[in-house]
């Protein structure tokens, strides 16, 4: 697939929709806190995929949230969750969403992914819509 260079304004939307209605869904089953980092690390996987073929000279290396975002998903895929930053992408904790340290484990909470999501998804339409 081609590079995306835009998104309609309606798919960010129906994402910020569906992770709503995912995050209600969730609290609904009253899970034990103890999953919490496994749900909103798959959480943060899915946001990456809805935006998956965007495309990086628009997306930037500046460590905006949407390589946040990629480098988090990177670091749970092949780095069992230890955050890892790929060379040319400049993610520092001081101006990071989550202010995780290279090295940190991905420990994800409600507030630390609506903060990061929301963070993306206004990232995402101010570059791509």
């Amino acid at each position: 697939m081609l590079a995306v260079n835009a998104y309609a304004p309606d798919h960010v939307a129906a994402c910020r929709n569906r992770i709503a209605a995912d995050i209600a869904a969730y609290e609904a089953a009253s899970p034990p806190a103890a999953l919490d980092p496994v749900f909103y690390g798959m959480m943060v996987m899915a946001l990456d995929h809805w935006f998956c073929h965007r495309q990086r000279s628009i997306e930037g290396k500046d460590g905006n949230p949407l390589n946040e975002v990629r480098v988090m998903c990177d670091s749970i895929v092949g780095h069992g969750g230890m955050l890892v930053v790929e060379k040319g992408i400049k993610l520092s904790p001081e101006t990071s969403v989550l202010g995780l340290e290279p090295g940190a484990t991905i420990l994800l909470d409600k507030e630390g992914f609506r903060r990061l999501a929301d963070a993306f998804l206004d990232e995402l339409e101010r570059r791509y819509c």
